[in-house]
């Protein structure tokens, strides 16, 4: 799976990124290659999160797709 990410440079130096796709998912490196292994991490774990099991209200449906 392929996933963008926005890089920005830190007013401090180093540089600091953010998964659009991921609502809240950020992570910060010294270095481009800091920055992307601390964003895999960020993201395996954004994505790992247990959530509780919607329950179906009415005429909706819940469905599991696979990316």
């Amino acid at each position: 799976m392929k996933i963008k990410v926005v890089v920005h440079e830190a007013e401090e130096g180093g540089f600091w990124g953010e998964v659009p796709a991921i609502p809240g998912c950020a992570s910060q490196g010294e270095t481009i290659e800091e920055l992307l292994a601390n964003l895999h991490e960020a993201i395996e774990g954004c994505l790992s999160v247990d959530v509780e099991t919607p329950v179906s209200g009415g005429k909706e449906r819940i469905l599991e797709i696979a990316l």
